[in-house]
């Protein structure tokens, strides 16, 4: 039986989970099959889902109900794949009756066998079906003048409060040869952005050492490629070797997300983090001796079991001290099968919602104070598109990372996405930039 349908793809989740969805859509236009951005337009659904925390899992299965509504239209199948039927296929399947083909993330590879078999009649589950991470062609969902490279899955890092580790396994990188074919293949980009659950470590496991800094050097030789980004780097993991490949390379951004988590060493130890508060301001302080102009991004949890008003204004006073030029902050989820679930001293809902309220207010101050000394300025922005109820071009300067960020609000008689323009700084709030172009510099 061969398969000529209308696909649809909806990816839940971050932006690792955006790359796995992006092979999907691969294997699917590999089977010369169209794609469609409309879900009523869709003969197969594939809901690709985060499961990380239980508030993404409530939005993984309330997207698959309000997909299943599509059968009225033009809706046949209905896939499910990624971290939820990997971790949860065991109470999911017998449950969600809306669904017809079950996947793990590493099973696209099967999606037309597990179709063919639903065509006939049948439920299909093939979580766990394939036994390698079979990676293949993408098809980008980002705007054409960036993209995503996953370096690595799984994580070794093992977090009290983390489910990764047991959806994804343990930290498995991919080969550098094979990451810099990928590169060169993804077109003409302003940025390629490197993510993984923990990018320092790359390497660690096939190469027997830290080997990000090596495959820096070697995406930065690509024609193809004009900048580079780094996210989600481990405090401890970072090196000197990596500052001063940071320092020196002209094409890698001079920002990085640094995940912290909290700043208090009690918390820290109970998280299952390595860092304590002097390390992380020591960190900071090595950073911007050798990078003065970094910008580092981190995020926060709030609430954590057993931390207290002391502790909570601890944190505040540390985002006060590091001047931190992007935060997330996230209330603690309490979830199965993690270490932390079982600590006594949970905080209640409105305690930890009150908390990340508090230091959202603190970082916002932190904020304004950094994007106010942009103003009056010249600064170079990339054109991201074009924001039509504000009647005004969209973009972002270096120390802005897409959809996690602020951004960069100008007006120009034309500009182009994925090209960059000096923009003059008029104004700032608490997350963004407003200004007009002075000229297209690339």
């Amino acid at each position: 039986m061969t398969l000529h349908k209308k696909f649809g793809m909806i990816s839940l989740g971050c932006d690792k989970n955006r790359v796995d969805g992006e092979r999907i859509l691969g294997v699917i236009r590999g089977h010369g099959c169209e794609i469609t951005d409309d879900p009523s337009e869709a003969q197969v659904l594939v809901v690709n889902t985060c499961a990380f925390l239980g508030a993404a899992r409530q939005e993984a299965i309330d997207t698959v109900l309000e997909c299943s509504e599509y059968r009225a239209q033009k809706l046949e199948k209905l896939v499910v794949t990624g971290c939820l039927p990997e971790k949860f296929i065991g109470e999911l399947f017998g449950a969600l009756t809306e669904a017809d083909v079950f996947l793990g993330i590493d099973d696209r590879e099967y999606l037309f066998e597990a179709l063919e078999k639903s065509y006939a009649g049948e439920r299909v589950n093939y979580v766990g079906r394939s036994k390698e991470d079979v990676r293949g062609a993408r098809v980008l969902t980002t705007s054409p003048h960036y993209a995503y490279l996953k370096i690595s899955d799984g994580c070794n890092n093992h977090c009290t409060y983390c489910l990764i580790p047991k959806i994804r396994g343990a930290y498995r990188s991919y080969p550098m040869d094979e990451l810099v074919r990928e590169a060169a293949g993804l077109g003409q980009l302003s940025e390629l952005i490197l993510v993984a659950q923990d990018t320092t470590r790359y390497g660690e496991d096939l190469y027997g050492g830290k080997k990000i800094t090596d495959l820096l050097k070697k995406l930065s030789k690509l024609d193809n490629i004009c900048h580079i980004r780094l996210l989600y780097c481990y405090p401890e993991a970072i090196t000197e070797e990596l500052i001063a490949e940071i320092r020196d390379n002209p094409k890698i951004v001079h920002y990085l997300d640094i995940p912290m988590q909290h700043s208090e060493d009690r918390i820290l130890k109970l998280m299952g983090r390595k860092g304590t508060r002097a390390s992380y301001l020591s960190l900071l302080a090595r950073l911007r001796e050798a990078v003065p102009d970094l910008a580092v991004r981190t995020t926060f949890i709030a609430g954590f079991p057993t931390e207290t008003e002391e502790e909570h204004r601890a944190l505040m006073r540390f985002l006060e001290e590091a001047k931190l030029v992007n935060c997330g902050f996230f209330a603690y989820s309490r979830e199965p099968d993690t270490p932390a679930y079982r600590l006594k001293g949970q905080i209640n809902p409105s305690t930890k919602k009150r908390r990340v309220r508090e230091l959202y207010e603190v970082q916002a101050k932190v904020s304004r104070a950094y994007l106010q000394g942009y103003v009056g300025t010249r600064t170079d922005v990339v054109c991201d598109g074009v924001d039509y109820e504000k009647g005004c071009f969209t973009g972002r300067a270096y120390f802005q990372a897409p959809e996690i960020d602020g951004t960069v609000y100008f007006h120009a008689a034309e500009a182009e996405t994925g090209k960059t323009y000096r923009v003059f700084v008029e104004r700032a709030d608490d997350y963004d930039l407003y200004g007009h172009t002075t000229e297209e510099i690339g």
